[in-house]
């Protein structure tokens, strides 16, 4: 048998911010959300790059390598997130942009504007 000594590993975390406070996945605008959410669904790193194709495959795996790890930076991220939309539904709910609307009436607006047949 033989025996590898491997040095310590570093594996940086492939994430940037654009815009500030908002998290992409690698070289991709794919969200760090979105990635974390189909790991969360029980999606493999393998699937999850079938679902976003500009995804590398060696990102995937440290950001989820790096949450499992870690979750705590992760999660606080996550609930900001969820925070933040909801903050956003609640105000285009009070604007009378969405919420209540059926598809028959979406689909109705947009034969009226011509957008559909």
């Amino acid at each position: 048998m033989t025996t590898v000594d491997f040095e310590p590993l570093i594996v940086s975390v492939p994430l940037w911010e654009d815009p500030p406070g908002v998290f992409r996945v690698g070289n991709t605008r794919v969200l760090l959300e979105l990635v974390l959410a189909a790991f969360k669904r029980g999606e493999s790193p393998e699937a999850i790059v079938r679902s976003y194709r500009t995804l590398r495959l060696a990102d995937v795996y440290a950001v989820i390598s790096s949450y499992l790890a870690n979750p705590a930076p992760f999660e606080e991220y996550l609930r900001r997130c969820d925070e933040e939309a909801e903050t956003i539904r609640h105000k285009l709910e009070a604007a009378g942009m969405i919420g209540g609307v059926s598809k028959e009436e979406l689909l109705a607006r947009a034969r009226a504007k011509g957008l559909i047949p």
